[in-house]
């Protein structure tokens, strides 16, 4: 079984910034794509930056500029560094993983969210 654990989030004032981490552990085959959601209350789960196994970044437009996504694979882990937050960026961040087991299945695991609040 594979569990993805996230850390980093927490309270800040808007301008600040904040850095989560997302640690797989577990039966890992070979990570292949990492990406980062959010869900703010009452809306839809968005995404927010993904990074493939070979280091290509996508961001949503609402992130460009301030967000960062990074993998580092020896430690199984993705990272997004978020500078300049703003009010509106107050959501629960969620991490999510495209993993290959030893029989080259892929399977889609998710954290269990970060709580990022941003204060005005």
């Amino acid at each position: 079984q594979v569990q993805l654990v996230e850390s980093g989030g927490g309270l800040v004032q808007a301008g600040g910034s904040l850095r989560l981490s997302c640690t797989a552990s577990g039966s890992i085959g070979r990570i292949n794509d990492m990406g980062w959601h959010r869900q703010a209350p009452g809306k839809q789960r968005e995404l927010v930056a993904h990074i493939t196994k070979e280091g290509s970044t996508s961001y949503a437009d609402f992130v460009k500029g301030r967000f960062t996504i990074s993998r580092d694979n020896a430690k199984n882990t993705a990272y997004l560094q978020m500078n300049s937050l703003k009010p509106e960026d107050t959501a629960v961040y969620y991490c999510n993983f495209k993993i290959r087991d030893e029989y080259l299945a892929l399977y889609n695991y998710w954290g269990q969210g970060t709580q990022v609040t941003v204060s005005s």
